[in-house]
């Protein structure tokens, strides 16, 4: 699997930016939205080849929407790899329980974000 077109999820516009920056200058195309809802809607509709997700957004969590994307038929098969402050041992068991394949922790370094993306191909 080739990672091209990447769909960052956070409800800071500030995170989303910056990891888009990395993204960018890594080659990557990159979709964002601001909310866990959106999230499951662009999911299907972009049909990216990876999500970003943050987990603390308002109305639908990082977790609840990776669970809804893990399970679904038509987004299954997308990786996603949460992309959070929220950095206890339970709260990376948790996410990888509800579908994620991978974790990091914010501050994002984009030499860990990128390797984690190189592993998936």
């Amino acid at each position: 699997m080739s990672v091209r077109k990447v769909l960052v999820v956070d409800d800071s516009p500030t995170e989303r930016h910056a990891i888009s920056e990395i993204l960018r200058k890594a080659g990557y195309e990159v979709n964002t939205c601001d909310s866990g809802e959106e999230a499951v809607v662009q999911s299907k509709a972009l049909l990216p080849d990876l999500i970003l997700m943050d987990v603390v957004m308002p109305g639908l969590n990082g977790f609840q929407a990776t669970r809804v994307i893990a399970r679904d038929e038509i987004t299954k098969h997308i990786p996603v790899i949460i992309c959070t402050t929220k950095s206890q041992e339970t709260d990376k068991i948790w996410g990888l329980r509800q579908g994620a394949r991978d974790y990091v922790v914010k501050p994002i370094l984009a030499s860990d974000l990128l390797e984690k993306i190189g592993r998936l191909d």
